[in-house]
């Protein structure tokens, strides 16, 4: 007899669906995978990493992945080069001329504060992720719950097992 498998919520599979993105992602860090999806179908796709043409994080390409000892967690974006998965979804999505106002966005790790002020700039409504992310000056936090405050339909954890975590999570930031 074949065993019984549940069916994934229509939220899951699209967070299954960030998961697997995530595998292109190239980056020391985080390794992250975003979706965004409107009425429930895919629009966009986005992983992080480097610009289009340019050398992976892995290959040296970005200067603060490359000397991570330097730069304490939550400090030097100003000489990352990277893009994150969630802006490479709503970029991509612009590249091809796709709306995403109104979409869900579906990603692996909670948004950083860039992120969250261009996905409201886009007019998505709804965020949900798996991991959570704090940023490391607790000084911040309240401006960036303000930004959650926001989104029309919230931003939320998704609580489903992340079978990749341990190497898509990076250890290096202390739990906040």
């Amino acid at each position: 007899m074949a065993e019984e498998r549940s069916r994934p919520n229509m939220d899951e599979y699209l967070m299954g669906i960030a998961i697997a993105v995530r595998n292109r992602a190239n980056c020391v860090g985080n390794r992250v995978g975003a979706v965004i999806a409107k009425d429930g179908r895919i629009v966009s796709t986005g992983y992080n990493g480097t610009p289009r043409n340019m050398p992976n994080c892995l290959d040296g390409g970005c200067l603060r992945c490359a000397s991570r000892e330097s730069h304490p967690p939550g400090t030097g974006y100003d000489l990352c080069i990277c893009v994150h998965a969630e802006q490479n979804a709503i970029l991509g999505a612009a590249r091809f001329g796709i709306a995403v106002e109104g979409g869900t966005l579906y990603t692996t790790m909670q948004p950083c504060f860039s992120c969250m002020k261009e996905m409201l700039q886009a007019g998505i409504q709804r965020v949900f992720y798996l991991h959570e992310w704090k940023h490391p000056d607790a000084a911040y936090r309240a401006e960036y719950e303000r930004l959650q405050s926001r989104f029309l339909q919230g931003v939320r954890r998704l609580e489903m097992e992340d079978p990749d975590a341990q190497w898509a999570v990076s250890t290096r930031r202390a739990k906040a």
